[in-house]
This record gives structure tokens, C-alpha cells and sequence, in this order.
């Protein structure tokens, strides 16, 4: 009988893409999905601990020479016991950085020392990482700023972080929704937490319905051949979630329809570094509606973002 009482919930889901209230807390995934979902957030774990967890600090450049080490007289001051007191320079010159070593440190690239070296940046897709002692520094544009992010492979918070935590899973949220492709014309403004906004092109909207409510999400990068990309917060920032917002990724776009796992809505890199440059929600993409799925947030820790950005919407 409970089978049978799942599967009519589950039909229901995919053919009008709602989400009935008393499914929201009954309806337990297959065994399948749990390993499926375990690989997932092993993979989320695997990511913050070797890209997000190790950073010590992110600094911007000026046009010109940018000092650094551990020495307070320095532009750039890496933390304590990491580095010489004086390693070398960043030079900011148009759009181009170099790194420049002092005579003496063991500064290198690939495992190959170098005394100064132009440093492409992470945009390129392909960003030059610097080496010395157990720091990691590579360059990265965030509009017309262009920053040293700093990693340091023996910081203790990745021995220190507990792993993420998640609401109960739950299949009532994955959501089968109606997909309305965009027109290549209308953008949303995305923020980020540098205060920046984007005007971003709307790749479509995912359309469905939670407790008979019409919502709907915009999907701001991505495509509908390979998967989506969508930012959003709901009302459980409030208490349970990441106060800034929580990514969504799908999968692809299949005659007309996309699935939502809302189960594997995760908190950006800025809930576990404060040196990270996390785009947030764009105001459609703010929802009066609760999705109790997905990871959870403590609100106690210290980087949360209490009064994230709002930007207002902007269709061109």
C-alpha cells in the first residue's frame, strides 16, 4: 500500500510539477538514490577541502608594485609563519600581473623555481598557480579588480571542517518542472558580495508549483543540452539555510522538462571562506516559499552574510 500511495505522489510530481504539503515530509528516496546522493556530497566535501577550505586570504591589487610577505610593512601581508618577511612583488601593470621573487627565496611554479613570471589569471581558465613553502597564490579578475588569492596547504581549517549538513532526503523534491527557454533578449541583475552586479542573459525559467503557489526560477548560466545553473533563496534563510543563497544545478533539458533535485541545492564557497566572491540570488530568484531541502546553515558562524546585496531586476 505504501508503495502504491508513493508512486501516485511521485506521478503527481511529474506531471504538474507540484509538490502536494503532506509529500514534503513523507516521501523517502529508493536506495539507489541515497548511494547516488552519498557520491554527490563526497564530491562536495572533496571540493571544499582541496579549493575553498585551504584559503588564508585574498588581496587586490594596485596598478604597480604590490609587495608581500609577512612583514607588516608589506602591500600584501600573508599570515603569520607562511612566508618570508619580504618574498617579493605582484606588478599590476594594465591587465597583465607578474610575480617577482627577492634574491634568495624558493619561489616556483610547477615544482620549478622562478625568479619572476607573468601570471595568467584564473579567467583564463588556465591560472598560473606560485608556489612557496606550503602557500598556493594565483591571480584572479573579478571585473575590473584583479586580486592574489592565497591558499595554504597546512591551514587547520580543513583538518577542523565537520562537513555539511542537510535537511532528511527527501524525493517530493525532486521536482519535474515545466522549462521556458529564453528569448536571448531579457537579463537579470546578479550581485555579488563584492557589491558588483551583473547584468546576466536569462537562459529560460524553471516553472512549478510548492502548496499550490506558481514559482519560478531563472537559470542565469548553463545550457539545455548539458545542465543548469541557478542561484536562489527561499524563506528558510531566515533560521536553517545560507542566509546569501544556495546554488542549484540540473541536468539536462528533455522535452520541455527539467528536474530540480532540490536535495542537492548546496551552500556557495562563501559559507565556508570568508575569501571567496560568490555571485548571489537575483531578486527573482528570491522566494517567499520554503524548500526544506537541501544543505542547511548554521547561523552563528561568523562569515555568514547577514544583509546580502539586492539587486533589482532589469529586463532589456
Amino acid at each position: 500500500m505504501r508503495q502504491r500511495i508513493l508512486a501516485i505522489w511521485f506521478s503527481l510530481i511529474c506531471v504538474t510539477g507540484v509538490v502536494p504539503a503532506a509529500a514534503q515530509h513523507k516521501a523517502a528516496p529508493d536506495q539507489s538514490y541515497r548511494e547516488s546522493f552519498a557520491k554527490w556530497k563526497a564530491d562536495l566535501v572533496e571540493d571544499r577541502r582541496e579549493n575553498w577550505l585551504p584559503l588564508v586570504g585574498l588581496y587586490w591589487l594596485k596598478p604597480g608594485e604590490n609587495s608581500f610577505g609577512i612583514d607588516a610593512s608589506n602591500a600584501l601581508v600573508l599570515p603569520s609563519g607562511t612566508a618570508p618577511a619580504h618574498a617579493g612583488s605582484f606588478k599590476l601593470q594594465g591587465k597583465e600581473v607578474t610575480v617577482e621573487f627577492q634574491t634568495g627565496v624558493a619561489g616556483s611554479v610547477a615544482g620549478k623555481p622562478v625568479a619572476t613570471m607573468k601570471l595568467d589569471p584564473d579567467v583564463s581558465g588556465h591560472p598560473t598557480v606560485v608556489e612557496l613553502g606550503s602557500l598556493r597564490l594565483h591571480v584572479i579578475q573579478r571585473g575590473d579588480r584583479w586580486g592574489i588569492r592565497v591558499k595554504d596547504l597546512k591551514n587547520p581549517a580543513v583538518d577542523e571542517y565537520r562537513g555539511p549538513a542537510f535537511y532528511p532526503l527527501n524525493a517530493a523534491y525532486e521536482i519535474d518542472a515545466t522549462w521556458v527557454s529564453g528569448d536571448g533578449k531579457r537579463t537579470v541583475l546578479v550581485p555579488n558580495v563584492l557589491g558588483d552586479v551583473t547584468a546576466a542573459p536569462v537562459v529560460g525559467e524553471a516553472r512549478f508549483k510548492i502548496d499550490g503557489r506558481e514559482v519560478r526560477l531563472s537559470a542565469t548560466s548553463g545550457d539545455a543540452e548539458h545542465g543548469l545553473f541557478i542561484i536562489f533563496n527561499d524563506a528558510t534563510r531566515k533560521t536553517d539555510t545560507y542566509p546569501a543563497g544556495r546554488f542549484l544545478q540540473t541536468g539536462p533539458v528533455k522535452d520541455g522538462h527539467v528536474m530540480l533535485d532540490f536535495n542537492r541545492a548546496y551552500n556557495p564557497p562563501c559559507s565556508v571562506t570568508a575569501y571567496a566572491t560568490c555571485p548571489l540570488p537575483p531578486k527573482e530568484n528570491q522566494l517567499a516559499v520554503s524548500i526544506l531541502a537541501g544543505e542547511k546553515y548554521d547561523h552563528s558562524q561568523k562569515h555568514a552574510l547577514a544583509a546580502p546585496v539586492v539587486a533589482k531586476s532589469a529586463v532589456k
